[in-house]
């Protein structure tokens, strides 16, 4: 049974999450998905809009996910000691460099490959490009609403 392991924030859950965990599910038999924390996602990316307990469950809900866990605050590394993956799924945009996590990985004694998955690229693949669009979209509304003068009190 080969174990693969995928991390992220999964903040507003859209196609590129779907397809990534897609992907990293193909690589193995089974696929344990690591949700980063609150504090985490603040670090690493941005403010979540969904809390952690909440991507959590909704990452479990998705189809090729057999296993969705929260990841440890203090030392990425303290979550995949205890999953202890084959393979490790990274996707195309995650800010790990290869090397420094299979060095790291072997320092722990943890055997597992990395595989960087590529980009499926479509219009709406990020968190921020959704937010940006809604947005965008009410920006477009209130001005619309203001020509008409329905902004005006």
């Amino acid at each position: 049974m080969v174990r693969v392991v995928a991390t992220g924030v999964f903040d507003i859950i859209h196609l590129g999450h779907v397809h990534f965990l897609e992907k990293a599910k193909d690589l193995g038999d089974e696929l344990v998905v690591v949700v980063a924390k609150d504090s985490t996602a603040r670090k690493m990316k941005h403010e979540p809009i969904t809390p952690e307990g909440m991507r959590v469950e909704l990452v479990q809900s998705l189809k090729p996910v057999d296993r969705a866990v929260l990841g440890y605050e203090d030392d990425m590394y303290k979550i995949i000691q205890e999953v202890r993956p084959d393979i490790i799924a990274l996707g195309y945009d995650q800010q790990f460099d290869e090397r420094e996590l299979k060095d790291e990985l072997s320092k722990r004694g943890i055997r597992a490959d990395v595989v960087r998955l590529p980009h499926l690229d479509h219009d709406l693949d990020g968190t921020r490009k959704i937010i940006r669009k809604i947005i965008n979209w009410h920006t477009v509304q209130q001005r619309l609403k203001d020509l008409e003068g329905g902004g005006k009190e």
